[in-house]
């Protein structure tokens, strides 16, 4: 999974304002909801597409790391299709029958995931943690005269995605740890697949727990106190390219509103 990496790079987006990705991202998750037929939905593709060449990111790279997010999107898509009863029928055997409805939204859905996933996993790839936690801070600096704790909020959401990768290697070392003693988690009923999966929990836990100790300790050291008086080695500068994607993403909205259904 690479959903909370960071590939270092020189592209167009790896040189964006955070403020101005984190605006997209929160931003796309809206506009998404625009699209309701399938020249939007097209529309909307095409600008993924767009966005992710700017990166210069391998796309076997992103093909590979979304592998295991697939199988939520074809669940989500077999789902829509089998329960969703709208329109004609195209395909019925025994109790199960495909509706164009069904196979309209399940495609759609689907879609509407996919975008999703490749514009979120698009900005931890080519934003540092630091950069996050700083944007983050930035854009919701207004709440800091509601007395919310902004730089702590940032700070844990960040941490958060950073964690995302390092679990998930940690899970991968510890499959092949119960691999290597006789554990099997690839065959059987569902029942015994689920039975095999406890093993993994305890000490996933405990290895989360050491790391967050671990990370306490390293900003404890460090003398960190909160964000009151901190000051910043590295200035945030909106440039020409974040207007740029900002007027891009709005062009991306009228052209939603003007060919949606």
């Amino acid at each position: 999974m690479i959903i909370g990496k960071y590939v270092p790079g020189q592209s167009f987006v790896h040189k964006l304002d955070p403020r101005s990705k984190l605006l997209l991202v929160f931003l796309f998750v809206f506009i998404v909801f625009l699209a309701n037929n399938i020249l939007t939905y097209a529309i909307l593709g095409l600008f993924t597409l767009f966005v992710v060449s700017l990166s210069k990111l391998p796309p076997r790279f992103l093909a590979s790391g979304l592998k295991p997010i697939l199988w939520i999107i074809l669940f989500t898509f077999v789902l829509h299709i089998f329960l969703t009863k709208e329109g004609p029928v195209l395909f019925q055997f025994s109790f199960l029958s495909v509706h164009e409805g069904g196979l309209r939204q399940g495609i759609f859905i689907s879609l509407r995931f996919l975008y999703l996933i490749l514009m979120t996993t698009l900005l931890t790839l080519t934003t540092t943690p630091i950069e996050v936690t700083d944007g983050m801070e930035n854009l919701l600096d207004p709440f800091k005269k509601m007395k919310l704790p902004v730089h702590e909020l940032a700070l844990m959401m960040s941490i958060a995605l950073r964690f995302i990768p390092t679990l998930t290697d940690e899970t991968d070392k510890i499959m092949k740890a119960q691999m290597a003693r006789g554990v099997d988690f690839s065959s059987g009923p569902i029942a015994k697949r689920v039975q095999s999966i406890v093993p993994l929990l305890v000490p996933l836990f405990i290895s989360a727990f050491k790391r967050a100790e671990e990370l306490a300790t390293a900003m404890e050291a460090r003398g960190y106190q909160g964000g009151e008086g901190r000051t910043k080695y590295r200035q945030l500068k909106w440039d020409r390219q974040d207007s740029f994607l900002m007027v891009l993403l709005l062009v991306l909205t009228i052209l939603l509103l003007l060919f949606r259904s």
